[in-house]
């Protein structure tokens, strides 16, 4: 989670940016004696927000013991892992049950091929989010997983790094084999393939006769195969007990009424009410709710311009835009008013759509008035009169072409409108060109 001190120190949680094992003090090290702080309040905090978001109850006004999970690693320096009871449960998201949700503290970073630990990254708060076994295939935990990630990020209570934001540990079981677990994938691809290989390695191995064992396994990204690593422990292996050095956790309503009040809508939800408050597409709002400030823009806009119309530029041309210049949302420094103007221009025919889109590329750019940009790009609108005058130009100096058209050749009016885009040196409206030189041509 993104907080800027650890669960139970205040050292930095910035493990990527310092130099190894310089983020650490006693506590978060495991040395002998040190007592650690009471859990970070921001991180408890996010944890609620996150379960409200995946339609959790929080469980409120109950003991929630911080627990001891003990295991032997070279990246977990106590010998054990702190990890609360849960904190919330019966959730849904996609179509999958949340069993629960509860907060923990990561281990260190461990390199086995150089036999190095940086312990940086020891005691950065995670929230570890538990699903039921309702997920089929690779392709529906995938589909679940960006679901997930996208309401993660809409939360801004996650660290935006790839592969530091969300680690996923995948279960298959397959009939007639014991379940095996995947442990520490850092990707949403590196999740599906690795359920498609270990779901053919099983598939063979129980055609021949032999038995798929419970075990935990590693995924090897730049391989795609997953290895074995250690059979897989039972909930007694890990001797829990509550951590006798840190009060247990209890959560009342005024906290969690406190934190619901400020959380952003879900984006599941958002994209629901965008369906039906601004009457577009279910697959248009899901383009509009992919990042949170794009889906901010775009309600801003439609308070000041047509919803439907504000909907299509937004799936079609800024995604584009963004897209080609290799930005989100979030990098987006021009107003809601800026682009309003803009669209607002195209509804009028002061500009055409393909105008428009070469104004919105300069609007990301540089902001300014789409006025102003209009002037700066030389597409200076044109009056109706000089749209009049072109046409009779064109027709008056391609007779044969005029000729050509009269008599049944209806593909010569794209080269009459090509010469009236050329004498306004392309400022005209090609639609009003065209419709207008139908109009001319039936007179005799």
């Amino acid at each position: 989670m993104a907080t800027e001190r650890k669960m139970y120190c205040d050292c930095p949680t910035n493990y990527q940016d310092a130099s190894p094992n310089t983020n650490i003090c006693p506590i978060c090290t495991g040395m002998p004696g040190a007592k650690p702080l009471p859990p970070n309040e921001r991180a408890v905090n996010a944890a609620i927000e996150i379960a409200l978001m995946l339609g959790c109850k929080i469980i409120t006004n109950q003991t929630i013991y911080i627990q001891r999970k003990h295991y032997d690693y070279p990246d977990l320096p106590s010998g054990y892992q702190r990890t609360s009871l849960p904190s919330a449960k019966d959730g849904k998201l996609d179509g999958v049950r949340i069993r629960e949700v509860h907060l923990e503290e990561d281990p260190g970073q461990y390199n086995p091929i150089a036999g190095a630990v940086d312990y940086n990254r020891s005691g950065v708060p995670l929230v570890e989010i538990v699903t039921e076994p309702d997920i089929k295939s690779p392709e529906e935990a995938r589909r679940f997983l960006r679901t997930l990630t996208r309401v993660l990020e809409y939360t801004g209570k996650v660290r935006p790094e790839a592969g530091g934001a969300m680690r996923t540990d995948v279960n298959i079981s397959l009939e007639g084999g014991r379940r095996v677990e995947v442990k520490n994938i850092n990707s949403v691809k590196g999740a599906y393939r690795a359920l498609k290989y270990e779901i053919i390695r099983q598939r063979e191995r129980l055609k021949r006769g032999e038995a798929v064992v419970r075990e935990t396994r590693a995924y090897l990204e730049s391989q795609m195969v997953t290895v074995a690593m250690r059979g897989k422990e039972l909930e007694e292996d890990y001797r829990y007990i509550p951590d006798p050095d840190i009060f247990p956790l209890i959560l009342d309503q005024a906290r969690v009424k406190a934190v619901g009040a400020k959380m952003t809508e879900a984006p599941h939800l958002r994209e629901a009410r965008l369906v039906k408050q601004y009457r577009i597409p279910r697959a248009t709002a899901s383009v509009i709710v992919s990042e949170r400030e794009l889906a901010d823009l775009y309600e801003a806009v439609a308070r000041e311009v047509d919803p439907k119309l504000a909907a299509t530029w937004f799936m079609t041309k800024l995604k584009k835009v963004l897209n080609y210049m290799k930005l989100r949302a979030a990098d987006i420094e021009f107003t809601p008013t800026q682009l309003a103007s803009l669209l607002n221009m195209v509804k009028r025919k002061q500009v055409t759509p393909e105008q428009g889109e070469l104004v919105l590329r300069e609007l990301v750019k540089e902001p300014a008035d789409p006025e102003k940009l209009l002037l700066r790009l030389g597409l200076v609108p044109l009056k109706k009169s000089e749209l009049r005058a072109a046409v009779a130009k064109a027709i008056k100096e391609n007779p044969n072409a005029v000729k050509d058209y009269r008599a049944g050749r209806k593909e010569v009016l794209n080269f009459l409108a090509g010469k009236v885009m050329k004498l306004t040196q392309g400022r005209a409206n090609p639609r009003e060109v065209s419709k207008l030189l139908r109009t001319r041509l039936k007179r005799k």
